[in-house]
């Protein structure tokens, strides 16, 4: 916990978005999604095998698509104002590269200079779109799929 979370008596960005999933997005929250860890410009996931299997005994592709999808709303909450902007998912792309038997992780990065950028266009354009790539691994550091994302940051009322 950081020095202004204890003075603040804030929780963790990672509390807030698991605690937003279970009313903003339902199912995720029923599949067992998690944040791990939420901060600017990075955000990781991680969802449990156990009861997220499909007819052949691996992760189902729907289950692989939402851990990594959440993380553009994840890094969206740690990156910009909550109480101007909300950020919304335009496309997602996911690459299948192998079954995934464990639980997983799916990790995604924006720079700070990319944040800047999303910052300043919506500021002047009331949305800003922008692209998040993310990994995600099996409990061995496998890489079982990889997504791109289109986001945006949107203003409210826009």
């Amino acid at each position: 916990m950081t020095d202004s979370e204890v003075e603040t008596n804030t929780p963790p960005l990672a509390e807030i978005v698991n605690g937003a999933l279970e009313f903003t997005i339902p199912p995720a929250h029923r599949m067992g999604v998690r944040a791990l860890e939420v901060r600017p410009g990075f955000a990781a996931t991680t969802v449990p095998a156990e009861g997220n299997g499909n007819h052949f005994g691996v992760i189902y592709a729907g289950v692989l698509f939402t851990v990594a999808e959440i993380l553009g709303g994840a890094i969206a909450i740690a990156s910009f104002d909550n109480s101007a902007y909300y950020p919304l998912v335009k496309d997602l792309q996911i690459f299948f590269r192998k079954p995934a038997k464990t639980d997983v992780r799916a990790e995604a990065t924006l720079s700070d200079e990319e944040i800047a950028r999303i910052t300043a266009e919506a500021a002047a354009n009331g949305k800003s779109d922008f692209t998040l790539k993310a990994v995600v691994t099996d409990t061995n550091g496998v890489v079982v799929a990889e997504t791109e994302g289109l986001y945006q940051l949107r203003a409210h009322g826009k």
